[in-house]
């Protein structure tokens, strides 16, 4: 086809703009651990997103449906992205000396610091959700507001929280990540809505390798099972919004349900739905966070 000059090949005759990735800076943590972030949008409120498990702020970038959530996100506030520690482009931490939830929490800080922000709105997914609480129960002085999106309280199962997995059920997993890390890792849970879409699937997988390793993974998933903030959301004194697809494979509800009885003032909005990625969807998830932006 390149000998023979094949027109089926030519170059596209409209040039589409590939997104342009934010430059990347570094705050560091009270205990030394470099933290990668940036900040997009020149709205007056600071959003801070806090992703779930693990990330990275530069390849976020390579796919549409990441792209507009970013965007619709910055376009009404100063949208601040990071890489927790041990995840994406930030400070690697070895496994066996991963921090608590309440050192990550504040990583948050640090990140604020660096940027200038004195107080802002706190966006946790999934396992970034706890990260936020606890933040906005600690440091109330410098949370605005908090919003949280397929999130629980904690992850290990019990006679007053029985919807969330056994530990049996956790090991498995974790086994399964360990043994499977570099493909399309749990997709099924996270987005059915997207197996069959091949160029997102690739994508998914890149992201998950760019996030971290699959000891780190492990780690990282092992850290996460262990958070429990059950005994601090009710210290949560900040305009609270919660947001759940009422499907959700990953995450059930009834997490979000719980913490919505116990945060003070806090909106539960729950949306049809099984995929636990914000991203796919993502309209109406947008427009409940502007709504709710708006009301501070």
């Amino acid at each position: 086809m390149i000998l023979l000059q094949d027109a089926s090949m030519d170059a596209p005759s409209v040039d589409v703009a590939a997104p342009i990735v934010p430059h990347v800076h570094y705050a560091e943590t009270a205990d030394g651990v470099r933290i990668a972030h940036y900040a997009i949008g020149e709205g007056e409120l600071d959003l801070i997103y806090v992703t779930g498990w693990v990330s990275n702020i530069e390849t976020v970038w390579e796919h549409p449906l990441m792209v507009d959530f970013l965007r619709g996100l910055a376009a009404t506030s100063r949208l601040i992205c990071f890489d927790k520690r041990g995840t994406g482009l930030s400070d690697r931490v070895r496994p066996d000396a991963l921090p608590d939830i309440e050192t990550c929490a504040d990583d948050v800080r640090a990140v604020l610091d660096a940027v200038g922000s004195e107080r802002a709105v706190l966006l946790g997914v999934s396992e970034g959700g706890p990260m936020c609480a606890v933040f906005a129960a600690l440091h109330p002085e410098r949370t605005r507001a908090l919003i949280m999106y397929g999130s629980y309280a904690v992850r290990r199962r019990s006679d007053d929280y029985p919807w969330a997995p056994s530990d049996e059920a956790r090991d498995r997993w974790l086994s399964y990540i360990e043994q499977e890390w570099g493909g399309d890792v749990d997709l099924r849970t996270r987005a059915p809505s997207m197996v069959d879409d091949d160029e997102f699937v690739a994508y998914w997988s890149r992201y998950l390798r760019s996030g971290a390793s699959p000891t780190a993974a492990s780690a990282l998933g092992r850290m996460n099972t262990d958070v429990d903030v059950r005994d601090l959301v009710a210290a949560i004194e900040a305009p609270t919004l919660i947001m759940h697809r009422t499907g959700d494979r990953d995450v059930p509800v009834e997490g979000s349900r719980w913490m919505a009885a116990r945060i003070s003032g806090a909106r539960l909005v729950e949306f049809d739905g099984c995929d636990h990625l914000p991203q796919v969807d993502s309209e109406e998830i947008i427009d409940t966070i502007r709504a709710f932006l708006a009301t501070l």
